[in-house]
C-alpha cells in the first residue's frame, strides 16, 4: 500500500518554468532586463482605468465581455470568437489539454518557448521537437517531424527565445501541410513589435480555418505583465473548448479595465515598437564589433535579443559581467542554450552598459 499520493508519471517529467532573474547571486535586486517587459511601462490611461475598477470584493466579469468587444472592434473580430485568459501561457496550456493527451504528440520547434513542453507533458501527451534552421523554425522539419500521433503544432512567431520570425508565406505554407484534424497554435506574444508590413496573416488565417487559433497577450508591449491578460481567436468550436475548461473568473477586475484602456492607446503602440526597434537595432550594432570576439547577436523581431557566446567569452562569464554591472538578464541552459543570453532591450542607457559589461569581458578572456 502507497503511503502518500503518487502523482502521475508524466508530471514527474516536468522542469517547472523558471521565470526571468531579479536579483543576483548575492540576491542583491537588479535592473531586470531578462523578462522581456516593456521598459515604457504601460500606456497613461491603464493606471487611472485600474484604479476606477478596482472592487477586491467582487468578482470579475467572467467573461471579460468588454475586453472581448474592445478586442473584436480593433481587429474586426467577432467577440464570440475571442477568449480572454490569465496571460496566453493559461490559453497554451488549455489548447494543448482540449486536444491532447496520453499517446498523443504536441511538436514545435526547437529552441522553443519553455512552456511548450510543459504543456505537453502536463496532460501526458509526448513533446516531440523539430530540428531549426540556425535557431529559427524549418517548416520542412516541422512538417517532416508530422507523424499519425501529432495533435497540436505550437509556432510562436516571432519566436521566444530566439527572435526568430517566420514570414507570412511560410506560416501558410506550414499550416497548408499540416492535416486538418491537427491543431495549429501561433503564438503572436510579440505580435505588436512588428512593423505593420511583417504581419504573419495569422489573425486572417484563424478567420478562415477551423484548426487555427491565435494567442497574443497584453504582457509585453501593453505593459501589464503584472495583470496577467491574454487573448485568444479561432473558429466557434476551437473556442467553446477552451471555455469550457478555462477558470471561471480568470481575469481580474483591474486586469480586464487595465487591457481595455491600453487597446484604446495606439500611439503608445506605436511609440514603443518604434524606440524598440531603434534601441535593438543599436545594440545588435555595438554587439557586432565584438563579433571577432565570438560573440554573435541573433536576429531578431522581438523586444529582446539572443545573443551567442561562441569564443572565449562563455555565456555564464559574460552574465556575470552584466550580474556585475547591475543587470539581470537571461540564462538558458535547461533550453539548450547554454551558450547564450536573452537579453531584453531596455533603455539606451541601460544598454549600453549592457555592451560595456560584455566588452570588457571579453577583454578579459581574450
Amino acid at each position: 500500500m502507497r503511503d502518500r499520493p503518487i502523482p502521475k508519471p508524466w508530471i514527474a517529467g516536468i522542469h517547472a518554468y523558471t521565470p526571468g532573474p531579479a536579483s543576483g547571486a548575492d540576491g542583491e535586486p537588479l535592473i531586470k532586463l531578462s523578462a522581456n517587459e516593456n521598459p515604457l511601462g504601460t500606456p497613461p490611461a491603464v493606471p487611472k482605468a485600474m484604479s476606477a475598477a478596482a472592487s477586491p470584493s467582487r468578482y470579475p466579469d467572467p467573461d471579460s465581455s468588454a475586453l472581448r468587444r474592445a478586442l473584436g472592434a480593433k481587429h474586426g473580430i467577432d467577440p464570440a470568437r475571442i477568449v480572454c485568459g490569465t496571460g496566453s501561457d493559461e490559453l497554451l496550456n488549455l489548447a494543448v489539454q482540449a486536444f491532447a493527451g496520453p499517446g498523443d504528440e504536441v511538436l514545435f520547434p526547437r529552441y522553443s518557448f519553455a512552456v511548450y513542453e510543459i504543456a505537453a507533458r502536463r496532460c501526458g501527451a509526448t513533446p516531440v521537437e523539430a530540428d531549426d534552421a540556425d535557431y529559427g523554425c524549418d517548416v520542412d522539419a516541422l512538417l517532416s517531424a508530422v507523424t499519425p500521433r501529432t495533435r497540436v503544432v505550437l509556432l510562436a512567431n516571432p519566436n521566444n527565445p530566439t527572435g526568430s520570425f517566420l514570414p507570412r508565406d511560410e506560416v501558410a505554407r506550414l499550416h497548408a501541410g499540416l492535416p486538418s484534424d491537427v491543431l495549429f497554435v501561433l503564438d503572436q506574444a510579440y505580435a505588436e513589435y512588428l512593423a505593420p508590413e511583417d504581419d504573419d496573416a495569422g489573425l486572417a488565417l484563424a478567420a478562415r480555418h477551423a484548426n487555427v487559433l491565435v494567442t497574443r497577450t497584453f504582457s509585453k508591449i501593453y505593459g501589464l505583465a503584472g495583470e496577467r491578460v491574454g487573448w485568444a481567436t479561432g473558429a466557434g468550436e476551437l473556442i467553446a473548448e477552451l471555455n469550457r475548461i478555462r477558470g471561471p473568473f480568470n481575469v481580474t477586475n483591474c486586469g480586464q479595465a487595465g487591457a481595455v484602456a491600453a487597446l484604446g492607446d495606439e500611439e503608445w503602440v506605436a511609440r514603443s515598437r518604434q524606440e524598440n526597434a531603434a534601441e535593438r537595432a543599436r545594440f545588435v550594432e555595438a554587439l557586432g564589433a565584438l563579433g571577432n570576439r565570438g560573440i554573435r547577436p541573433l536576429p531578431s523581431k522581438g523586444n529582446f535579443v539572443l545573443v551567442l557566446f561562441e569564443g572565449p567569452l562563455t555565456a555564464q562569464a559574460a552574465l556575470e559581467a552584466i550580474a556585475e554591472a547591475g543587470y539581470a538578464v537571461r540564462h538558458l541552459p535547461g533550453q539548450g542554450l547554454g551558450h547564450g543570453l536573452r537579453i531584453t532591450i531596455g533603455l539606451g542607457p541601460d544598454m549600453d552598459r549592457v555592451v560595456q559589461a560584455i566588452a570588457s569581458a571579453a577583454q578579459n578572456a581574450a
